[in-house]
């Protein structure tokens, strides 16, 4: 009986704790992030290589990463006063390219579903906009990281190679 006792007690609080654990393990889940919280974008953007978080000429925060040997800008936009954004922005440019023509864009377009694509002079550029303006989820986030690494190789075979 003592034994059973026992490990009542110890059970009890056990139990409360795994029931706490899981429910912090889905509230973060499902809190939202959004272009208002520069760090924990580039917590995530860490995580799909490297990564640096700085400001732009205009003081709005920007990430500064490289994903599939591909260097690209994350920008912030709808900030007020560098904060509050409601918007990022993937950017990559390829300079130097000697293949990459407008045809080849449009029939990059015609396959593709994510980001945009346009020259600038002789430069072909890639972005994808997301808005965050009422916040996605990590999950949602990380997903939106990933089709952006995915479209830098297809657009650096099918356009800029």
């Amino acid at each position: 009986m003592a034994l059973l006792s026992r490990l009542g007690t110890v059970s009890v609080p056990f139990l409360a704790c795994l029931a706490l654990s899981q429910g912090v393990a889905a509230q973060s889940d499902t809190a939202l992030i959004s272009a208002a919280d520069p760090e924990k974008i580039f917590e995530i953007a860490k995580t799909f290589g490297n990564a640096s978080l700085d400001k732009d000429d205009f003081g709005n925060p920007m990430i500064i990463g490289r994903m599939n040997e591909t260097k690209y800008g994350l920008y912030f936009y709808g900030c007020r006063g560098g904060q509050n954004c409601t918007s990022i922005e993937f950017n990559a440019a390829w300079s130097g390219s000697r293949r990459a023509t407008l045809d080849r864009i449009n029939a990059w377009h015609r396959i593709s579903r994510y980001g945009k694509a346009f020259l600038n002079g002789d430069t072909p550029v890639l972005q994808m906009s997301v808005n965050l303006d009422r916040g996605v989820t990590r999950k949602n986030l990380e997903d939106t990281f990933d089709w952006w690494g995915h479209i830098i190789p297809e657009f650096r075979r099918n356009v800029v190679e």
